[in-house]
C-alpha cells in the first residue's frame, strides 16, 4: 500500500503501532543524506538531489483523531550559484 501526501507518493509504508509512529519513503530509509524537522516536529529525510524520500509522522493515529488530519510543512527549496556559474556572466556586464 501506498500513500500520497501533496504531491509526494510514498510506496514504502511501515507503521508502529507501539510507538504510533508512521513511516513513509520513496526509497530505501539509508538512502537518504539529509534530515530536517518540520515544523510540527516530524522527521523530514532528503536524498542526494535534495528530492523528499522520506517522513517519519510521529503521534500519526493521534493526530488522525484528534484533528481529522496530519499537518506537514516542508521547508522552501534554496537554490544557489557559484562564482562559477556566474563570473562569464558579471564579467561581461
Amino acid at each position: 500500500m501506498s500513500v500520497t501526501i501533496g504531491p509526494h507518493t510514498f510506496p514504502v509504508v511501515h507503521y508502529d503501532p507501539s510507538g504510533d509512529v508512521l513511516y513513509l519513503h520513496t526509497i530505501t530509509p539509508d538512502h537518504a543524506v539529509d534530515f530536517d524537522d518540520s515544523p510540527e516536529g516530524h522527521g523530514l529525510r532528503f536524498g542526494a538531489d535534495g528530492a523528499l524520500v522520506g517522513i517519519t509522522i510521529l503521534n500519526a493515529r493521534w493526530e488522525l483523531e484528534q484533528h481529522g488530519k496530519i499537518s506537514l510543512t516542508l521547508p522552501a527549496q534554496h537554490f544557489e550559484a557559484d562564482a562559477g556559474a556566474l563570473n562569464g556572466v558579471l564579467a561581461a556586464a
